[in-house]
């Protein structure tokens, strides 16, 4: 089989990611020597656990034995699995307009316990000591390669894809403690996936990142009214702490973010990469 220049690249890359025990190695699949898409999963058959190449309705597996499943046959898991998640508040122009405040000039940042995450298809769980929770759709980046004080110029180099993220919050606690931690880390907070689509496979620069409940649609902007854009955001963050393989950068909300209750289904979908899907209990 004959590889592009392109792929020989990504298979690298993956080698690279298999030192840090992230991904498997991989090589892609073509039909008729055309490169098809690609989507890394993570999921458990019985009791083994792999990661996985989605193309349509099959998961191959990354390891030696290339295993091929249907992808009813699996439990999709989390396609990441984070030391750490660091999150911007206020990161995009027309959410800053909706609430009337000024444009920052430096990322705001917080952080959410790796505790906290759930893939696509759990249940987000309503904590009992509050009265509020709601939803905030965003683009995730998935650190492969880890790093610090890395320039916003080298930036991508050390990114491995991109995924769906919903910051779930608690916002009366938000509101109540003056700070973040508490509103932000409950477990089932954090919603990853469902897949995590290669930088190869992605411009992140201009995609429209939705949120839906119960079919409707909550929040609808592109990435293209970022403040601040990946790079800038991993050159600052990598400035404060050393970013680890398989770390999630969740770059911020657009407008439109509201109330959850429980029995709601919650949808956060982005171009290009599909839906991540959770519903409140």
């Amino acid at each position: 089989m004959l590889y592009s220049v392109r792929s020989a690249v990504r298979f690298q890359f993956m080698k690279e990611c298999l030192t840090n025990n992230l991904y498997y190695n991989s090589v892609l699949n073509y039909n008729q020597n055309k490169e098809c898409a690609i989507m890394i999963g993570r999921f458990k058959h019985d009791d083994d656990v792999f990661y996985g190449n989605v193309n349509g309705d099959l998961v191959t597996s990354m390891d030696h034995e290339s295993r091929t499943f249907e992808l009813s046959e699996l439990a999709v898991l989390p396609p990441a699995t984070p030391s750490k998640i660091i999150c911007i508040g206020l990161n995009y122009v027309d959410h800053a307009i909706e609430l009337d405040m000024e444009i920052p000039t430096e990322p705001v940042i917080f952080m959410k316990p790796s505790s906290s995450v759930i893939g696509s298809g759990d249940k987000i769980v309503y904590p009992a000591m509050s009265q509020r929770v709601d939803y905030e759709a965003e683009l995730a980046v998935v650190i492969g390669k880890g790093c610090r004080n890395i320039s916003s110029e080298n930036a991508m180099d050390v990114i491995a894809g991109y995924t769906c993220f919903n910051d779930v919050t608690a916002r009366d606690l938000q509101q109540k403690d003056g700070q973040w931690t508490r509103s932000k880390s409950f477990d089932t907070f954090a919603p990853l996936g469902p897949f995590i689509v290669p930088k190869e496979e992605l411009d992140p620069s201009d995609v429209t990142v939705s949120s839906l409940v119960n079919g409707e649609v909550r929040q609808s902007s592109s990435t293209s009214n970022l403040i601040f854009d990946i790079p800038h955001l991993i050159e600052f963050i990598s400035g404060i702490m050393t970013l680890e393989v398989g770390d999630v950068i969740a770059t911020g909300t657009p407008p439109g973010v509201g109330e959850l209750e429980r029995g709601d289904i919650v949808e956060v979908k982005i171009e290009g990469i599909g839906t991540l899907m959770n519903e409140v209990v």
